[in-house]
């Protein structure tokens, strides 16, 4: 398997890119995210997965390995092949995906093009034990830490009614404390808590 590709970026497109490797131009397929971080005549290192079809060997590129981990931790879910993992991890980074499988929150999933309601449940009945097992109590490859479920949500929460992303974090730095105390702390108080510090603020 082919785990990683470093060398110079010889053309990037809208999804894909060719990355020059020992004088061989090898084609990436990407997502929209990871191509807006590459540039023509740079160096680039990408986390790779080889997808093998009687008919075609594909390799797909992330920007970390956490999202070439997801990316075939999906490709595990019945009806999902890589294209569509690809579209989810262009639509959501992988600790949102993360969240949305470990909370069931299928509407979230469903901003997915190519996934209905029935492929969101689908998704999370055969995904979440494996979430719960590594992906939430992990960190990330690039040594970010992934956020926890309640923050998430609260934080989804807020910016949903009208909150921004500034404030919505600041909201939730405030209310860790009740987290801290008590982890069974339900989200619908956290939400509570959050928007009184709003309030107050």
């Amino acid at each position: 398997m082919i785990a990683s590709l470093s060398g110079t970026v010889l053309q990037v497109g809208p999804t894909s890119a060719v990355v020059e490797v020992g004088g061989l131009g090898v084609l990436t397929l990407c997502s929209p995210g990871t191509v807006a971080g590459l540039r023509v005549g740079q160096r680039a290192t990408l986390a790779t997965s080889l997808v093998v079809r009687e008919d075609s060997l594909t390799l797909y590129g992330f920007a970390t390995a956490d999202e070439r981990e997801f990316f075939e931790l999906l490709l595990t879910a019945t009806g999902v092949g890589p294209k569509l993992a690809q579209a989810a991890l262009a639509v959501l980074p992988p600790d949102q995906l993360r969240a949305a499988i470990a909370s069931e929150n299928l509407v979230q999933l469903c901003k997915v093009p190519g996934v209905g309601r029935k492929g969101a449940q689908r998704m999370v009945i055969e995904l979440k034990d494996k979430i719960n097992a590594v992906g939430l109590s992990a960190e990330p490859h690039t040594g970010a830490v992934v956020q926890p479920v309640w923050r998430d949500q609260v934080a989804r929460g807020l910016v949903g009614l009208g909150w921004s992303e500034k404030d919505a974090d600041a909201a939730c730095s405030e209310v860790e404390p009740l987290v801290a105390a008590d982890p069974d702390t339900s989200v619908a108080v956290l939400m509570r808590a959050a928007l009184q510090s709003l309030a107050r603020g």
